[in-house]
C-alpha cells in the first residue's frame, strides 16, 4: 500500500467518524423566544386601549404562537398578524407621524410606511395564509382574548417564502398588530383600507415590536 493510498484511508476514516456527530448536529432542533408588548393605537375611534403580549416559542420544527388581549373592543371577532417588508427590512410599529393625511386615525394603508404589507394571518390554520377568510378569535364582553396555536414551522416557512418569494419569516423584523373596531363606528372617507374590506375590520387598535427574548 503505497503513501497516497494509506493517506486517503485515513481521510475515509476521517469522515466516517464524524458522520454521526455532524447527523446529531443537524438534527438538533433549534429553540427560540420572541416577543411582542403590544400597545395602544386609535384609542379615539376604539374607545378603548388595547394591551397585550403575543409570544412565539420555536421548539425543534414547531412553532407555537400565544396571544393575549386585553381591553380589545368587546364581543367581536379582531384579525391579528405580524406585518413587515417583503424586502427584509425592519419593520416597527406606526407613531402619530404615520398619520399623513392628518385625519387623526392611523388606517391599515398609512402603517405600510414603517411596518409594511399584512404577512402572516394568526388563525386557526396560519400556514394557510388566508388573510381574508381565516377563523380569527373573538373578544369576550371585557374585550379580552387569548389565541394559542402550535403549527409546523417548516409548512409555514414554506407556505411564506411562496408568498413571499426570497424571504424567510425573520420575526426580529416583524411586527404585530390587532385590527377591529365595532362595524358601526363612524370613520371618515379619508380612512383607508384593503379593496372591500371595511376599514372598521383592519383599522389597527393595537401594534408590538418582535424581539427575541431567548434562546438555549
Amino acid at each position: 500500500m503505497n503513501a497516497l493510498h494509506k493517506s486517503l484511508l485515513a481521510v475515509a476514516a476521517g469522515l466516517l467518524a464524524l458522520a454521526p456527530l455532524g447527523a446529531v448536529q443537524a438534527a438538533a432542533p433549534a429553540h427560540a423566544t420572541y416577543a411582542a408588548h403590544l400597545y395602544p393605537l386609535n384609542t379615539k375611534v376604539a374607545k378603548t386601549a388595547t394591551t397585550g403580549e403575543a409570544r412565539f416559542t420555536i421548539n425543534g420544527e414547531r412553532l407555537t404562537i400565544d396571544i393575549r388581549v386585553h381591553g380589545a373592543p368587546p364581543d367581536m371577532v379582531h384579525w391579528q398578524h405580524f406585518h413587515g417588508f417583503a424586502d427584509g427590512q425592519q419593520a416597527v410599529c406606526p407613531a402619530i407621524g404615520s398619520d399623513k393625511n392628518g385625519d387623526g386615525i392611523i388606517d391599515l394603508i398609512e402603517t405600510g410606511q414603517v411596518a409594511g404589507t399584512t404577512m402572516v394571518p394568526f388563525i386557526t390554520q396560519p400556514a394557510s395564509m388566508d388573510v381574508a377568510h381565516g377563523s380569527y378569535p373573538k373578544a369576550d364582553a371585557r374585550g379580552n382574548y387569548h389565541y394559542h396555536e402550535t403549527v409546523s414551522l417548516p409548512a409555514l416557512e414554506q407556505a411564506f417564502a411562496k408568498a413571499f418569494p426570497g424571504q424567510q419569516l425573520d420575526l426580529n423584523k416583524r411586527v404585530v398588530f390587532i385590527h377591529g373596531v365595532p362595524a358601526g363606528t363612524a370613520l371618515p372617507a379619508s380612512v383607508q383600507s384593503l379593496g372591500p374590506i371595511p376599514a372598521q375590520v383592519t383599522l389597527p387598535i393595537a401594534c408590538g415590536q418582535i424581539e427575541r427574548v431567548g434562546a438555549r
